[in-house]
Order: C-alpha cells, then structure tokens, then sequence
C-alpha cells in the first residue's frame, strides 16, 4: 500500500518501462523489486543499517517519488523509497541512487534530508560505486559534517552485489523462484552495462602526495591532498573486504577500534597523524575463524606494500627455536616471494627479523644474543617493493588486490592460533594414594610396637 504522504509511486518493478537513458532508475527499480520479492536478499541488506525483518514484517519498494506537499520550485525526485511495517512500527527510507562515474551530490542529498523530515521518513539511503567502511560512514565529507538530524546510510553497488553473490554461493535462499531471480540480478549486476565498478585506482593527489615523500617534503596538518589519498584509501580497504568476501565466501570485515565505529572523523584525525609522521597507510581486515587480523601496510617511503598475520609464540614449547619451528611447520610447500617473520621479545630487548627461507635453513639463529630470552610472538609477512607501479594511480590498487589475496591463500589461511590447554581434573586415585600409604604406615608402626 503507498503511503499517504506520495503523490506519486510506483512500486519497484523487475521489469521497469523507462526510457533507456534512464540507467539509474532501471538500475534502481530491479534492486528494490528483488529487496521486496527475495526474502534474505532484503533481510541482509536492511541488516546493514540495523532494520531486522522479522517474519511478521512487510517490505514494500516504491519508485518514481512524488511527495504530497512537494512545492512546485522543488524538481528533486528520489530514486526509490523502502517502507518497512512490523504491525506496531512504520519505517521508511528515500533511496537516491548513482551508476559507472556518477558522483553523489552532498547539496542534492540535504534537500532529501529536508525531505524525509517533512514527510516523517526515518532516513537516506545513498548508492553509488563510492565506497564506505561502514554503512553510516558516508563517503561524502559534506554529508558527514552536515547538522542535520535525518541520518545517510551507504551502499555500494558492489557491496549490494557482494550480499547477493554470499547468499547464491552458500545456498541461503530457501526458496527456488527466489534463488533464480537473484541468479538473474547477480547475471544483470556482473554486466558491464549496469555500470557497477570496484575501487580501481587512486586519485590524482596519490602522484602528487608521492613525489613530494620522495623530495623530503613533509606533510602539512591541513594537506588536501593526504586527506583526498586517505578518502581513497578508505574507500580501497572497503572493497578488499568485498574482494575477500568473495573468495572466502565469508563476511569479511574492515577492524575497527570501538571508538572509531561512530566516530569517523577520529579514525580520519589517527590515520592521517600515521600518515603525516610515518608516511604510511595502514589497516586491518577480520576474516572470519582466521588465526588473526590480516594487517596491510603500504609505505610511501619505500614504496613497499607489506601483507601479514601476527601470532603469539606457543608457550607449551621453552626454547626460542622450538616456538619458531612451531610456526615454520605451517608454511606449507614453496614460500611467496619476499616473506619475512618479524619477532617480538619480551621487556625492552628490540625486535629481530628475519626471511622465512633463512628460518627453514636453521632456525637456531633466532637465539643469537637472544639466548636467555623467550620469543613472544611473531609476525609473519608479505613485504612486496613497488618502485615505480607503487605510485601510479591503477597500478597500485590492482598489485594491492593481487598481494592480499596472494597472501591470504598462500598463508594466512593455513595458520592456527596457540592455545593453551584446558585444565584437567586431578585423578581421584592419585590424590587418595599418599593417604593410604600413610595409614599403612602407621599400622606397621603398631605393630612393631
């Protein structure tokens, strides 16, 4: 049922009769209709931005958005509208949607902000191939800072189709219809004329902001191009979660401190400050059951991008050489090129490293200097040098995406965490036997007595 404040809506169609100049509103319109007919598909989507569907709930699409009270100088329409009933509660959300190079429009964006507000429509939800690390992280610097009270949520198409490929490849559609008109979203998505693009390169300030590292130059506090190069990269770590994703199988996450979860601007204030006085970009990826964080680092001033895992040293085994075979024994077959095993001591003693080859040839050089001292952890990596590919704009995003999977695969995926073993009740018998010798004793003193 439409709701009383449209003028006009029609609901989301599979098949919309547009014109075919209309890439956005088709595009649109085949979303919303399989949000509203595949059942999980929706669910996952509207669990993004903390909606949960339960089985008595209703969610219906609408396109083509006409507002009752929409004065006549206002030509904005929304992209869609999803309405979601629960019986007791009625919530909302303006759809505005962007496909191939389209940019969001942060001024466009407050007019549906005012809109929703006026129209009791709960929030914004934006889409478009930007990218964000969450949901309620828009991409959009303007929309982030903006004083109003009407919240903007993010999807990117690709995280849209990294939820249907997730559904399809573990087979949690239970109903077959519903399979196939997934099948069929993900076929039209995956074609290059919907206009769905992953993160491909940096922008222009990457070049920039690299030359000036190599002259010696140091970041000023208000750089537009270090912030425009963590925006990017932001957007980048977002999309290796996708990528990732993909290939597990899994949900993979980008790791975020808690005070950062609600709080971009601080995230932007520490990763710039690492920027700024180390000259590096870093981050965290969760992988669901992994033995650790997937920690990735990429370095201006060597231009190298480092990719690896940090475990702690088994503390069942005593010596150094025997916690470092313990992790050596992991690595199966031929190592990746430019493996390194970095390892952490105990009190103040510096960290030593070494490549992992050096370490299968004799691991007893891990406690030269080191002989009274206990490893307590490593970290086992992938350093690769870019040289010159380090700082061009598409070249160091696609070596980035070959290097992390690369990794992951050849590493990360075969590692196991030390535990220690649970504690085991103390057997009955042996805690009764210096009892019994004891009165036995004492009965031969008797009787010797």
């Amino acid at each position: 049922m439409r709701p009383s404040y449209l003028k006009q809506g029609e609901p989301a169609r599979l098949f919309p009769v547009l014109a075919t100049t209309s890439k956005e509103g088709r595009t649109t319109s085949i979303l919303l209709a399989c949000m509203r007919r595949v059942d999980e598909f929706g669910h996952d989507l509207l669990a993004t931005i903390g909606q949960r569907v339960g089985k008595r709930a209703s969610v219906e699409c609408f396109t083509e958005i006409v507002f009752s009270n929409q004065s006549s100088d206002r030509n904005d329409r929304p992209d869609g509208l999803i309405v979601l009933s629960t019986g007791q509660k009625v919530w909302s959300a303006l759809i505005e949607a962007k496909v191939g190079l389209s940019q969001l429009d942060a001024e466009q964006i407050e007019r549906y902000r005012q809109a929703a507000k006026e129209n009791k429509v709960d929030c914004v939800i934006t889409i478009s191939n930007q990218f964000a690390t969450r949901p309620e992280h828009h991409p959009l610097v303007e929309v982030r800072k903006s004083r109003s009270k009407i919240p903007v949520f993010h999807w990117s198409w690709m995280s849209i189709l990294t939820t249907a490929d997730l559904l399809l490849n573990t087979g949690a559609i239970q109903d077959n219809d519903q399979t196939l008109l997934l099948e069929e979203f993900h076929r039209f998505l995956t074609h290059e004329s919907a206009g769905v693009k992953s993160f491909d390169r940096m922008p222009p300030e990457w070049n920039e902001l690299n030359k000036h590292v190599s002259a010696d130059g140091k970041i000023s506090a208000k750089s537009d191009e270090a912030y425009a190069v963590l925006g990017a990269w932001h957007q980048e770590t977002r999309d290796l979660t996708l990528v990732l994703s993909r290939q597990t199988e899994t949900v993979v996450t980008e790791r975020l401190a808690r005070r950062y979860r609600n709080n971009p601007p601080a995230r932007l204030k520490d990763d710039f400050a690492e920027l700024r006085d180390n000259y590096r970009l870093t981050a965290s990826l969760d992988i669901p059951n992994a033995a650790a964080p997937l920690e990735i680092t990429a370095d201006l001033n060597k231009r190298t991008v480092n990719v690896g895992m940090t475990l702690r040293a088994p503390e069942d085994r005593k010596s150094s050489r025997a916690r470092v075979n313990w992790l050596l024994k992991q690595v199966k077959g031929e190592p990746p090129e430019g493996l390194q095993v970095r390892l952490n001591w105990p009190g103040r003693s510096e960290a030593t490293q070494f490549s992992f080859n050096s370490l299968k040839e004799d691991s007893s050089i891990v406690e030269k200097d080191k002989e009274s001292l206990q490893v307590l952890g490593f970290h086992i990596y992938i350093s690769r040098r870019l040289g010159g590919r380090f700082v061009q704009q598409a070249n160091f995003i696609s070596d980035l995406e070959d290097i992390v999977p690369e990794f992951y695969r050849e590493i990360g995926q075969n590692l196991s965490a030390w535990r220690k073993s649970p504690p085991k009740i103390k057997d009955e018998q042996s805690e009764q036997a210096p009892e019994n010798v004891n009165e036995e004793d004492n009965l031969v003193d008797e009787v010797s007595s």
